[in-house]
């Protein structure tokens, strides 16, 4: 930078004034969206398409934004697709460039205007542009033209796409193919000088100061000095820079006073500030970016997330796709996912394996939600893919860094090299065998691709912690299935025990359960349902429902195994999220259960199903992330006369500010007689305090018992309750 200056400028109001003496600045982008039209790709096709004057009668209708399977004609094809669009567009004079932008493109595309090849796109989230001035100063009519490839991943465990769950997870249809112009495509104007990218990070906040990071790339057509104008709310600051002809890259700082900072709803208000950068030539305007981002910080140590120095136990939910047909998703359905995750007690979202729509991070910064943003990688990938994945980590911090929401990165989701089939009988030990490799041993997907995603994304924002990948036990968070792929859920406390460094942040557990919107399964069939359908496209995994005592065929009705299967799904989540809060900060920093809300018709682990009803699992987890929970250890099944009981009772307090003057009590009822316990005390601020022990002695009283604990303390309660059985003698 030669130099740069700040300016607080504003009249009494507050309100900035207007600091550009001549404007070249154009109108609002044109969108080209809408009705294309479109054909399956052939040789012949190819040669003639680009042409504006070749002959589309014939062609089908194509929506964009869009997936080309939504089309009826086109729903059994993977492609690839011509789509051709026609548009008009005033000449543009010598004082104007245009810029031609595609949002997003599942997954590469070939691009043409009037003819003439433009470039191609590689990579289905990020935005490409490319500069068409030259077709846009020579006529008014144009045709643009696009071939899209979107090819099936045939080597599962080499995949080539990095499109993440789209092609490759248990819980969408296998088949699907989510090929198409799937984002807007946009053509602006600007002055001769433009800004082609920019990436705002805030990499410093408190409540006296806080510091912005921009990085720009600046298109000029020759060397000249351009005035970079920021806008953070009302503050200003004006850099300047000298640039070649050409793309030159500009990096510069604005510090802040006594900024209004951004929070997490757990832990204040959700403040966002516009942004804007003007680039100037000699006091004329030539292009304009804006953000609205959140002025915060977010730290990571031991696995332990603070914002702004305010520690803050995460409790969260993996969360794929809104919808399989991502495209089709409506706002207003985007931001309810948060929303109900956010009512359900929770402070984070993992974007389990994708990259969302931008709907779902305005969300979020709106709603104080925290997420832990995954790249698009699950599972294997072929060794050809690692500069393009490289290439996308950057994108990926160029096109989302300035939320405020987004806590963490990570590159990639278990780096194991496996091809499972859908639906049918998984292999654990096979599954185990190669995960230990995956642990013991260096891999391609490991070591040398996840090293150089961590690399990348650490080079391109320092602002935010990096995971190089998930699910690798013992080396970074941990996905731990117990009551489902592994032991019984009752197992869990034991295990967290005798191994605290495989809970420190655990994100990934739960079990499936059938959903309240369940005609996908045809239970009017019952007992004879299409298993063979369910297990490969609605992920039923039926050989480990019957693992965890849930074996349809151990069942009279259909409701009943439905039923059944809720059940255990709540009886799993509440155990896990229990267990890791009274870990709080000993050694557990939070946890991510799987998962929240599917984007599919499905038996899968989510507790809100695609058509956005509760299971009783999300009651579950409503109550277990509740502010103030007492919780005592899960008693056993079952005892017998004579057995010992003993169990901890535990207070975890999620609140800013201690509880004084606390009241427990707790309750054993059993067959004709109970027994009571009494504490009183005070619970710190953000802590977790063990209240007292519940000992007896299993009474000769064969039936149920039961345990109810209850908090009070002024206007705060809570309570919780137990059940087991005791066997006759």
């Amino acid at each position: 930078m030669d130099r740069g200056e700040d300016q607080q400028r504003g009249d009494q109001d507050g309100e900035p004034q207007e600091h550009v003496r001549q404007s070249r600045l154009p109108s609002p982008a044109v969108e080209l969206t809408g009705t294309w039209r479109a054909a399956v790709a052939d040789e012949l096709l190819r040669r003639a398409y680009p042409e504006p004057d070749f002959d589309d009668g014939s062609w089908l209708d194509l929506p964009v934004p869009g997936h080309w399977r939504s089309v009826p004609d086109f729903r059994d094809t993977d492609g690839p697709l011509l789509a051709r669009r026609p548009f008009e567009h005033d000449r543009l004079d010598e004082s104007a460039r245009a810029w031609l932008t595609l949002d997003g493109v599942f997954y590469q595309s070939d691009v043409w205007l009037d003819g003439t090849y433009v470039g191609d796109t590689e990579g289905y989230f990020a935005p490409h542009t490319f500069e068409v001035t030259e077709a846009l100063r020579e006529r008014s009519e144009h045709l643009l033209a696009v071939e899209v490839t979107c090819a099936p991943q045939r080597d599962r465990k080499a995949k080539r796409n990095l499109t993440g769950v789209f092609q490759h997870w248990d819980c969408f249809d296998p088949d699907w193919n989510p090929g198409g112009i799937w984002r807007p495509v946009r053509l602006r104007t600007t002055g001769v000088h433009a800004i082609t990218r920019l990436r705002v990070l805030c990499i410093e906040a408190t409540p006296e100061r806080a510091v912005i990071s921009f990085d720009a790339t600046l298109d000029t057509l020759d060397a000249v000095t351009v005035s970079l104008r920021t806008r953070i709310g009302s503050h200003e600051h004006v850099e300047v820079q000298q640039t070649a002809a050409g793309a030159t890259r500009a990096e510069w700082r604005v510090a802040v006073d006594n900024p209004t900072l951004w929070w997490p709803h757990a832990l204040g208000d959700p403040d966002l500030v516009a942004v804007e950068v003007v680039l100037e030539v000699d006091g004329e305007a030539h292009d304009r970016a804006a953000r609205t981002m959140g002025i915060r910080q977010v730290r990571m140590k031991d696995w332990i997330v603070s914002v702004n120095g305010e520690r803050l136990f995460l409790k969260g939910a993996n969360q794929g796709p809104s919808k399989m047909a991502l495209a089709e998703a409506t706002p207003e359905e985007l931001e309810r996912d948060v929303v109900l995750a956010k009512d359900a007690g929770l402070d984070l979202l993992r974007l389990h394996a994708h990259v969302a729509r931008p709907e779902t991070y305005e969300a979020a910064d709106r709603h104080g939600m925290l997420l832990w943003q995954d790249l698009p990688l699950q599972w294997g990938y072929a060794r050809s893919v690692r500069k393009q994945a490289v290439r996308q980590a950057r994108q990926a911090v160029d096109l989302l860094g300035h939320h405020p929401s987004i806590a963490v990165w990570c590159g990639h989701n278990e780096p194991i090299a496996l091809d499972i089939e859908p639906g049918g009988d998984i292999d654990m030990g096979k599954v185990m065998r190669a995960g230990a490799a995956a642990l013991v041993l260096p891999t391609y997907n490991k070591t040398i691709l996840d090293g150089s995603l961590h690399r990348a994304l650490h080079k391109a924002d320092r602002s935010r912690p990096v995971v190089p990948h998930s699910g690798v036990l013992g080396r970074t968070d941990t996905h731990l299935y117990f009551g489902w792929y592994h032991g019984a859920h009752r197992d869990f406390p034991r295990f967290a025990s005798a191994w605290p460094r495989a809970v420190r942040f655990v994100t990934e557990f739960g079990a499936q359960a059938v959903p309240p919107s369940d005609e996908f399964l045809e239970p009017e069939r019952w007992p004879d349902l299409d298993w063979a359908r369910l297990g490969r496209r609605h992920a039923l995994q039926r050989s480990f429902m019957a693992r965890n005592g849930l074996d349809p065929t151990d069942f009279d009705s259909y409701d009943s195994w439905r039923d059944a299967t809720q059940v255990h799904q709540a009886a799993v989540l509440r155990l896990h999220v229990e267990t890791l809060r009274r870990l709080k900060y000993r050694p557990t920093g939070g946890f991510a259960m799987f998962s929240f809300a599917d984007g599919w018709p499905g038996v899968t682990w989510s507790v809100v199903d695609h058509e956005r009803r509760h299971k009783p699992g999300y009651l579950a987890l409503r109550r277990a992330c509740a502010p103030v929970i007492v919780v005592a250890d899960m008693p056993a099944a079952a005892y017998l006369p004579g057995d010992p009981i003993a169990l901890d009772v535990h207070v975890v307090n999620d609140l800013r500010e201690p509880i004084e003057g606390a009241v427990v009590e707790a309750r054993l009822d059993w067959a004709g007689d109970s027994h009571d316990w009494r504490w009183t005390g005070d619970v710190p601020a953000d802590g977790v305090v063990r209240v007292g022990t519940i000992q007896a002695v299993a009474p000769e009283a064969p039936g149920p018992l039961a345990l109810d604990l209850r908090l009070r303390a002024g206007a705060i309660e809570a309570s919780n309750a137990y059940g087991a059985t005791i066997a006759g003698s």
